[in-house]
């Protein structure tokens, strides 16, 4: 075990409490849906993971300083017991915020000796677990900023968590498309730094020629399909899509909305928008990629725009050949930002960062995948069924976690996430009737 690895595992961690400085005790608590999770419990239940699946097997005499949190911030582990019901975390007032953080601190100090002096036995094992339970942090990290914001937006005062808000890009880049010839590729993780389980394993994959938007699509080409009545056309969306915009009343992205007695004028819609960001009550940004889309949005505006979602082996074999680079967390803006290539450049912007991109892919295991058999083989694997696949990663991801081969996937509802979409077509589709 290296000095290196401690290093980052503090760095992580401290992350992690660091996001949590502009919080309000009372924001600590906050959980307004079932899917999203109250802050206290994210700082909790990270320390959870490295207690359960490294202290207490690897730890000599390790006890834990809190023994019923083992159920209190279990995720959806069932072979360790049965987890505290998700959709009463908000209950939980006690443990205290204080109290959780001395349970991270005491975690903390076990985790630095256990690093610093693993069992050789298990050295391997131990370093393996901790680069696993450090990635699954920075997940919580992005579940952090996506579940605060679905929180603080349905308070009608609109709280802002920070206030940087950077200037309004003037236009949007022109779109071009960016081709592909097809072929064999290699998909997947080849083995090479870390990988979650359902990155591997590397299989070959034969993709038909294809293109892909230089870009992501803006607001304001979202507001051209709303204009054009896209969310009361039927015929534009699956079926399942189509139930849930009659049964939800959805008529535009998450966080958006107008103001009071602005209609809507298709000559220009843009005109009276405003978006919720973590930034407060904004006007909304023509030139910024839409985000906040459920996969069943995003197919819908693919199919009005003439072309689709892309393939996840598609958007991989474009990514595969491109550095990881863009707007994350680090920026601290903590929303997606224009593209800002040349009006004519032919490259792919906006593959990493801004807004995780829907595609067209069902959440399944590639071909030979075998989960873990014992309890930490519970991460991802349960998970493959009745889910899409994103790629690329948002604002709030962090750039060192994030690489081509990364799979995220939520179910097609949902749209709390930072998600937009990329358009692909077939490279002999004809161009379309909406100026795509």
């Amino acid at each position: 075990m290296t000095a290196t690895q401690r290093d980052r595992y503090l760095e992580v961690r401290r992350r992690s409490e660091r996001f949590c400085d502009p919080l309000a005790v009372e924001d600590y608590g906050l959980q307004a849906m079932a899917s999203t999770s109250p802050a206290k419990w994210h700082l909790a239940h990270t320390a959870w993971f490295f207690e359960t699946f490294l202290l207490k097997p690897f730890a000599a005499g390790y006890q834990s300083p809190q023994p019923q949190f083992e159920q209190l911030f279990n995720s959806y582990y069932n072979g360790i017991g049965q987890p505290f019901a998700r959709h009463r975390r908000g209950l939980l007032s006690r443990p205290t915020v204080a109290e959780v953080y001395q349970y991270r601190a005491a975690v903390d100090d076990a985790m630095q000796a256990l690093i610093s002096a693993p069992p050789a036995q298990h050295a391997e094992t131990i370093a393996n677990r901790v680069e696993l339970g450090l990635h699954h942090e920075q997940q919580h990290q992005e579940l952090f900023f996506t579940d605060l914001k679905y929180c603080f937006a349905q308070n009608p005062l609109y709280p802002r968590y920070h206030s940087t808000t950077p200037a309004a890009a003037a236009a949007v880049t022109p779109l071009s498309w960016w081709q592909h010839p097809g072929g064999q590729v290699q998909i997947g993780n080849h083995g090479q730094g870390f990988a979650f389980d359902n990155e591997m394993p590397a299989h070959p994959v034969l993709l038909q020629p294809f293109a892909l938007a230089n870009r992501l699509v803006s607001n304001a080409e979202f507001l051209q399909f709303i204009a054009d009545g896209g969310y009361r056309r039927p015929e534009l969306w699956l079926a399942d899509g189509w139930q849930v915009v009659q049964d939800q009343g959805w008529q535009h992205p998450l966080y958006w909305q107008r103001e009071a007695g602005d209609a809507m004028n298709s000559r220009n819609p843009e005109n009276g928008w405003q978006e919720y960001r973590l930034a407060g009550l904004q006007p909304l940004e023509p030139a910024a990629p839409v985000c906040h889309l459920s996969a069943y949005e995003a197919d819908a505006y693919a199919r009005w725009a003439g072309a689709r979602l892309p393939t996840e082996f598609e958007w991989e074999a474009a990514a595969q050949q491109q550095a990881v680079a863009g707007h994350f967390v680090d920026s601290g803006h903590l929303h997606p930002r224009p593209a800002t290539a040349e009006p004519l450049s032919q490259q792919l912007n906006q593959l990493y960062g801004d807004v995780w991109e829907w595609t067209a892919s069902s959440y399944a295991p590639y071909p030979g995948f075998r989960a873990s058999t014992d309890t930490i083989g519970e991460y991802n694997g349960k998970f493959m069924c009745n889910q899409w696949v994103l790629r690329g990663g948002s604002c709030v991801s962090s750039a060192d976690h994030l690489r081509s081969s990364y799979r995220n996937f939520f179910y097609p509802p949902d749209r709390w996430q930072f998600s937009g979409l990329r358009l692909a077509r077939d490279l002999d589709a004809r161009a379309n009737t909406n100026g795509i």
